[in-house]
This record gives C-alpha cells, sequence and structure tokens, in this order.
C-alpha cells in the first residue's frame, strides 16, 4: 500500500510543477492582450513567489495542526481555485490578486510533501519526487501551446485547473490513508532500528551542536548563496526563455512555448536517471556534473548559432540542473548535520523561493529598459555564480572533513 500510494504523491508533486511553466510560455499572447508591459510577468511571478515563501515557512505549523493530507488538499484546492481565476481574468489587476492563492498554495503542498518524503520513503524518492515536478512543469508548456494554436491562452489555464480539481477529488477520497501510510512506515522504521542511536553525545560530521547557531556553521551562506541562483536560474529560463525566443529569434509563440516544455524535460528526464544513478555515483560527483553541463547550455545560449542549436542549449541546461536541487537537499544532514537539517531546510527552500521571487523579475526590469537579448549572459551569470557558490562549499566541507580550518 505504501508504494502504490507514492503514485498519489507524485500525481500531487505533478500539479505543482503544472502551473510553474504556465505563465512564461502563454506571456508573449497574453501580454498584448491585457495591454501589460513587458515585466509585468516578473511582477506576476513575483507575488505567486512571495506567497510561497510565507506559506512554506508557515507549513510546520500547519502539518502539526491539520496533518500532511488535509494540508496538501486544501492546497491544491487554492492553486485549482486560482488557475481557473486566471483563465477567466479580464485584466492584469485581476492576474496579481490570484497570484496571492496561487502561491500560497504551492508553498505549503511543496513543503508538506518534501518533509513527507523525507521522513517516510528512501533517499531515492527525493530525486523521483522532483522528476514529477518535471512531468509537470514539462506538461504545462504542451497543454499551453496546444491551447494557443487555438487562439486562446484562457483554454490552457482552464484545463489545467481541471486537472488540478480532479486532483483534489483522488486527495478527498485517499484523505484517511495519510496518516495510516505514516504509522505504518513509522513502525517499519522502529523495527529496522532496534538499537540506540545515541552513545553519550550527539556529533555530526561538522561537530555542531544541536542547539549551535546555524549561520554560524561554516558552509551553511555559501549553500544558501547555491539555492538562491538556483531557483533563480531554474524560474528565469522558464519564464523568460519563451520571450527571448519570440523577442530575438522572431520564432512565433507556439514553438517558443514547446521548446521551454523541451527544456522542462530535461530536467525530468535528469530527474528520472538521477533516482538511479544516487545508487551508484555520490551527491557531489552528480551536483558538480549537472552544474558543469548546465553552463555548457548557458554557453550555447551565448553564441551566434542556428535557432536549432538554442534548442539544444535548453535541453542541456534543463538536463544539468536537474540533480542539482534535490542533491543539495539531500546532503543537508551529512554537510551540517541531522540535528540541524531539520531548520536548515527551511532555511534553505525560503531562500530558493526568495531566488525565485526576486531574480526572473529582477531580469524583466533590466530587459525592458534594454532588450530581451540580454537573457543569455543573465543566464550564464547566474549559473557561474550558483558554481562557485557550490564549489565553495564543496571546499569548506573538505576542510572540516581533513581538520584544516
Amino acid at each position: 500500500m505504501a508504494t502504490w500510494f507514492l503514485v498519489i504523491i507524485y500525481l500531487a508533486f505533478i500539479s505543482l510543477g503544472l502551473p510553474d511553466s504556465l505563465l512564461g510560455s502563454a506571456w508573449p499572447v497574453m501580454q498584448p492582450e491585457l495591454n501589460a508591459s513587458l515585466d509585468s510577468a516578473g511582477l506576476i511571478a513575483m507575488i505567486i513567489a512571495a506567497g510561497t515563501i510565507v506559506s512554506s515557512l508557515a507549513s510546520g505549523k500547519m502539518i502539526e495542526w491539520l496533518g500532511t493530507g488535509k494540508v496538501t488538499l486544501i492546497s491544491c484546492l487554492m492553486t485549482a481555485a486560482a488557475l481557473l481565476g486566471f483563465s477567466a481574468a479580464p485584466s492584469l489587476m485581476w492576474l496579481l490578486l490570484l497570484a496571492i492563492p496561487l502561491g500560497l498554495g504551492a508553498g505549503s503542498v511543496d513543503a508538506a510533501l518534501n518533509n513527507y518524503v523525507a521522513a517516510h520513503y528512501k533517499a531515492h524518492h527525493m530525486n523521483w519526487l522532483h522528476c514529477f515536478w518535471g512531468v509537470g512543469a514539462t506538461m504545462g508548456p504542451i497543454i499551453m501551446s496546444f491551447y494557443m494554436t487555438g487562439g486562446s491562452w484562457r483554454g490552457g489555464y482552464a484545463a489545467v485547473a481541471v486537472i488540478q480539481f480532479a486532483l483534489v477529488v483522488i486527495l478527498l477520497v485517499t484523505l484517511p490513508l495519510w496518516s495510516k501510510i505514516a504509522a505504518v512506515h513509522e513502525q517499519n522504521k522502529a523495527d529496522e532500528e532496534p538499537e540506540p542511536k545515541h552513545s553519550g553525545k550527539d556529533t555530526s560530521e561538522t561537530g555542531t551542536a544541536a542547539k549551535t547557531n546555524i549561520f554560524r556553521i561554516k558552509g551553511v551562506k555559501t549553500t544558501l548563496i547555491a539555492f538562491l541562483f538556483y531557483c533563480g536560474v531554474e524560474m528565469t529560463v522558464g519564464l523568460w526563455g519563451a520571450s527571448f525566443l519570440v523577442g530575438t529569434r522572431e520564432l512565433d509563440a507556439q514553438t517558443a512555448a514547446a521548446w521551454i516544455s523541451m527544456y522542462y524535460g530535461g530536467i525530468t528526464i535528469g530527474r528520472l536517471l538521477s533516482g538511479f544513478i544516487t545508487l551508484r555515483v555520490s551527491n557531489k560527483i552528480l551536483i558538480r556534473s549537472g552544474q558543469l553541463v548546465a553552463l555548457a547550455g548557458g554557453v550555447i545560449l551565448l553564441l551566434p548559432l542556428p535557432d536549432s542549436f538554442l534548442l539544444v542549449g535548453l535541453i542541456l541546461i534543463g538536463l544539468g540542473l536537474a540533480p542539482i536541487y534535490p542533491g543539495l537537499l539531500h546532503e543537508t544532514p551529512a554537510r551540517f548535520g541531522k540535528e540541524n537539517s531539520t531548520r536548515l531546510m527551511g532555511y534553505q527552500m525560503a531562500v530558493a523561493y526568495t531566488g525565485t521571487t526576486l531574480l526572473p523579475p529582477l531580469f524583466g526590469f533590466f530587459a525592458a529598459k534594454t532588450t530581451v537579448a540580454i537573457f543569455p549572459f543573465t543566464v550564464l551569470l547566474f549559473l557561474s555564480l550558483m558554481f562557485m557558490s557550490a564549489e565553495n562549499v564543496n571546499r569548506v566541507i573538505r576542510g572540516k572533513r581533513t581538520g584544516i580550518q
């Protein structure tokens, strides 16, 4: 039953990814219809991400009060209603208002499901969980492209809303299973680990005590910077990639949306493969390899190559980004101690959402003032800063383990 219950969790994460890629794919068509400025998409994305930050920080208390199942159900209901509102929104102001419940719902379900899987399932399921986010993010532009071919971005939002409402029904029917499955896992864990875990004191690889100020632990601040630029570049490519393709390479909106879906497809396939690769390769190697692949994709976007190479660059960026986020999350207890990981996990997600909130709108602001052609330079800059931050963390952790201060 526990294995089959994963299907429901994966479906919920598909629904989490579906709305994330809709706005960027549809914006080249939405912008003139709503008589909005180019950078208005960044403002909408910023409000969504701000709501996500707020709800993710509050998710701990919400889960304690309502339980994971109810939090997931309510969150999906909020996002479904908000997406239905998007499909009928008569003006930009309505989109800005509807972005609030969309962000609040997304943050709660993200934090709730990550916590549930981390607590009750094995490590490789984390990669596959985020893989299914990629499935949703890949499906979003495909659905939107189909409806835009018929001349209606509103139909794309309505279709995704219907999918979300179908998931709400599934979650409602299976609501009693959440606590039952959790109890089964806890019992199995107790049976597998009867021996005591502690022998007088609790230490970790970092040697930090449970009450240590997290921000004083070496490597934490740099790790947070890596999360900031990871989510910043992931969302910047997803939100502005289609506008770059339409505005500088003169691709039609439908083709641009389809190409962005291939970018998300790279993330999806990459995370599916990463789930298997982590059985033989360390997270450190996988994260570094992903960053190098993403940097190669960023360089391709910058070069004066035929349009078809842009698709290759986008797919490489997606493949490269795939293992980084789940890999960094999974490394948290090993790098900074299990006694610190619960608090640090929340900080990491909050900083990640901050990157989503600030960096794409910042790009939109400068693109509106200059040109959207700065897109490849910005993507490569974000990727480089993320790579340098992650490598600095590796250096710090290596120094701790060898006794070098």
